[in-house]
């Protein structure tokens, strides 16, 4: 059975891929491919928020932290860097994945090309530094099996 982080990890994953996929239709003039790619990483987006949620809320209902990062020093600087940046900027995005959508199944796709230049970019990153986090933390640094 796949872990919750490693479940979380793989949904980051197929969200980046799924918005690059959607970047290349589009820069193809591949309309309704692009539609289909940004619609399932939206909605692999949204799956990501559920089960993030629901594994940290289950974590702190039985009493347990989430795992920290053991590292020390320049590694300890760069995971943390890595961490706070992938943070703010998942708060961030919601909102514009969000305008991004409602702008292209309104058809405002003059409003629409200009926050999808910010929005992509963004939600790629966040995507694959959860993917970076996951693997750092979950594969690097492994955990102590009990």
């Amino acid at each position: 059975m796949i872990s919750p982080p490693a479940l979380n990890a793989v949904l980051n994953g197929a969200s980046a891929i799924l918005v690059t996929l959607g970047y290349v239709m589009i820069r193809n003039k591949r309309i309704l491919a692009h539609k289909a790619c940004m619609i399932a990483a939206t909605v692999t987006s949204a799956i990501f928020l559920v089960s993030y949620v629901t594994y940290h809320y289950r974590l702190y209902a039985a009493g347990q932290a989430p795992l920290h990062f053991p590292g020390t020093g320049a590694p300890r600087i760069a995971y943390l860097t890595m961490l706070t940046s992938h943070t703010i900027l998942a708060i961030v995005i919601v909102p514009l994945v969000i305008l991004s959508l409602a702008r292209a199944l309104r058809s405002n796709f003059v409003a629409h090309k200009r926050i999808a230049r910010w929005t992509l970019p963004l939600w790629a990153y966040v995507s694959v530094t959860g993917v970076l986090i996951y693997v750092v933390l979950y594969q690097i640094y492994t955990p102590p099996h009990p």
